[in-house]
């Protein structure tokens, strides 16, 4: 791809520089928004960042995944020097004030150097998945609880710290343990939700989402939410953490119901489970997605029928495109449980959808991420966020996706998820709702997965996504289904 005559490109490999994908995203936002400049991405040279700037235009030499990669798209040859000084200033504040006084305690460089200053009960450990088993058997070995929002662990690792926690009494919360409210205090990506009586067990960070944030749409709080990891109820790891976790809740007084929520658990896993809640002494119900299981919205509406409350009417806004019968229906997911729960919907519906995190293996999507076919991809699938900051934090990849998708003539409709909350984007409709007004006679539906008092101020997202153009819905399973409507799919 050249650039016209009247833009100039410039790209430059730092051999050996580093920065975390999150500090990136911030630089490549501060430097795009410089004079001159139309387009910027710094990230590190992976294969999936090398494979985006392509995408964007930019021609890339031979690299390493451990350099560096500055490309600029600007007005004209004099506006790229003042481009790359604001990157230089854009990363050098990334590391400002960490020594800006000698008098600063040095901070802790291991996990266990930094239990040693805490009476903490809990430690979060978040850095590169090879690293992440070191520092939580740190924190197991000092009698903690540990939340692993790293991703990218080995299964085995994980299977021997949960061991390990269950035989010491101890909590393991992940691998990729995206969200979590404990004693009401959120950790990754958690909502603003009131505290209540329901206490939440999460093989799912956005399905906890989504079912925190339509209880709190009821008026009904939450205790506690304690994610496992996505692959707690998988054959391998067998639910080690899911038990522990429901132990803490019934130990708890506050928790009136136990609810266990989770991607398509292994059967075997999940028929153990029940068999485990019926010897607990707080009542338990299970929302489980899989083939004939009620999705998450039902499972919302069977806790408000248990605690005797009223079940709303939950609100959508918005009015798509004029319907197109016929074509593709393409999901585009920042989170994998709504992926999974879109992608149950819409095979009763429709038949088999594709997608890189598909419910049968035969319908894997290829590495082109596409397919003549109704498909639904997770960008915050591990494969998908190897050197990039998870999607609901830098939307750069889904929003390239979304262009290239709706520009083609077989999509009939485009189904997305917004999740709101502490950790996530400030402000998704910034960028979203300039691109669903630029797509023209494909419609939008999009399930925003936020909760009233959340910091991007869910009312003003809703408003902004819906006078865009997109049908917008807090409950994903009515809007998979509305999406399934407007291509004409059986119900």
């Amino acid at each position: 791809m050249t650039s016209p005559p009247d833009e100039t490109v410039h790209v430059e490999v730092r051999g050996g520089a580093y920065a975390d994908s999150v500090a990136l995203l911030q630089v490549s936002k501060d430097v795009t928004g410089t004079p001159g400049v139309l387009a910027a991405q710094v990230a590190m040279a992976t294969e999936l960042n090398l494979e985006l700037l392509a995408q964007m235009g930019f021609d890339i030499p031979e690299t390493t995944p451990n350099d560096m990669v500055v490309a600029i798209r600007a007005e004209s040859p004099e506006a790229v020097p003042t481009a790359i000084a604001a990157v230089d200033t854009a990363l050098a504040a990334t590391t400002r004030g960490r020594s800006e006084s000698a008098d600063t305690e040095t901070p802790p460089r291991t996990t266990g150097a930094a239990i040693e200053r805490t009476d903490a009960a809990l430690a979060l450990v978040s850095v590169p998945g090879a690293s992440a088993a070191a520092e939580a058997m740190d924190a197991l070995d000092a009698g903690r609880d540990v939340m692993i929002f790293s991703d990218n662990v080995p299964v085995a690792q994980e299977i021997a710290l949960k061991h390990i926690a269950a035989e010491r009494d101890l909590l393991v919360m992940g691998p990729d343990c995206g969200t979590a409210v404990v004693g009401g205090v959120g950790l990754g990506f958690a909502n603003a939700v009131r505290p209540g009586p329901v206490g939440i067990v999460a093989a799912s960070g956005t399905g906890c989402q989504q079912l925190m944030c339509l209880l709190d749409t009821a008026d009904v709080g939450v205790a506690h939410a304690l994610g496992v990891g996505g692959r707690d109820l998988g054959a391998d790891v067998a639910g080690l953490s899911t038990r522990q976790a429901m132990r803490r809740l019934d130990a708890d007084p506050e928790v009136e119901l136990i609810v266990v929520v989770s991607k398509p658990p292994a059967e075997t896993v999940a028929e153990d489970l029940r068999a485990f809640a019926a010897d607990l002494q707080t009542p338990v119900q299970f929302a489980l997605l899989g083939a004939g299981q009620p999705d998450i919205t039902t499972a919302a509406e069977s806790v408000l029928e248990a605690l005797g409350r009223e079940r709303p009417s939950w609100p959508h806004q918005g009015t798509t495109a004029t319907a197109k019968t016929g074509g593709y229906l393409r999901g585009l997911f920042v989170g994998g449980t709504m992926c999974d729960e879109a992608m149950l919907i819409a095979t009763d519906a429709l038949g088999p959808i594709r997608s890189n995190i598909p419910l049968e293996p035969a319908h894997a999507l290829d590495d082109s991420m596409t397919a003549d076919a109704h498909l639904m991809i997770d960008f915050g699938d591990d494969s998908m966020t190897a050197g990039r900051a998870h999607p609901m934090i830098d939307p750069t990849l889904r929003l390239d996706y979304l262009a290239r998708t709706a520009s083609d003539p077989a999509t009939g409709v485009l189904l997305l998820d917004v999740v709101l909350g502490h950790g996530a984007e400030a402000d998704p409709a910034a960028a979203l709702a300039p691109a669903i007004s630029a797509i023209a006679d494909v419609p939008v539906v999009i399930a925003c997965v936020g909760a009233g008092d959340d910091p991007q101020n869910r009312a003003r997202q809703v408003d902004a996504l819906a006078a865009a153009g997109a049908e917008v819905y807090l409950s994903n399973a009515q809007a998979a289904r509305r999406a399934i409507e407007l291509i004409g799919g059986a119900q």
